[in-house]
Order: C-alpha cells, then structure tokens, then sequence
C-alpha cells in the first residue's frame, strides 16, 4: 500500500509547477505547450476550469475587424483595408457586439485592449 501513496503524492506535488507552466506559457501565446501543461494537469487528477477570452468566439477573419476598429478606423476605411464595402463591416460589427457581449464600438476597443493576450487558467 505504500507504493500506491508515492504516485499520487508526486502528482499533487507536480500540480503547482504545472499551473505556473500553463499561465507563463499562455502569457507567451504558446498554446500547444499551454495545452500540453493543461493535459499533464488534467492527468494529475486536477479539475480545470479555464476561463476562455470572449474573442475566441469569433472566427480569425472576425477578428480582424475589430482589431481595425480599436485601431481608430471608421467603417469606411476599414473597408477599403479589406476590400469590402462599410456596409458589410456594419454587417459584420453587428454579428460580432452580440458573440462579445457589447453594444458599442467603444466596448469593443476596450475590450480588445484590455484582453490582448491576457488568458486565465
């Protein structure tokens, strides 16, 4: 019985620097070696709840909207960035404010800002 003791002690102890790996490397934008630590954590008997950035709903060419938009551009100017008329950047900002939970093109820069690679675990 003391063998089975061992194991699951070296596990719980592995938890804390395996946290601490999962954090730096999302910090670092890292994310196969992220999910790498959050799978060994996983294996270690922890339960993980990860909080995920409300920009990881939209789709990488979303994203790029957005991005002009904290930048200070107005719909027309983005537009002509990605060869679109403003009325489909106007479409697109308004299937995007609901999967973020925001109103307004001010929330959006602030968002946008405030979260710039910021993932918590």
């Amino acid at each position: 019985m003391g063998r089975v003791a061992a194991p699951q002690r070296r596990a719980a102890e592995a938890r804390a620097p395996l946290r601490a790996a999962a954090e730096a490397f999302d910090a670092l934008g890292a994310v196969p070696w992220s999910e790498r630590a959050l799978r060994e954590l996983r294996a270690s008997g922890e339960r993980i709840r990860r909080k995920h950035d409300a920009r990881d709903r939209l789709t990488a060419q979303e994203l790029q909207i957005p991005q002009l938009v904290t930048d200070g551009l107005t719909n027309r100017d983005i537009g002509e960035r990605l060869f679109v008329s403003p009325r489909t950047v106007s479409t697109h900002l308004s299937r995007i404010f609901p999967k973020l939970g925001i109103t307004t093109r001010g929330e959006l820069s602030r968002l946008m800002a405030a979260r710039e690679g910021d993932y918590i675990i």
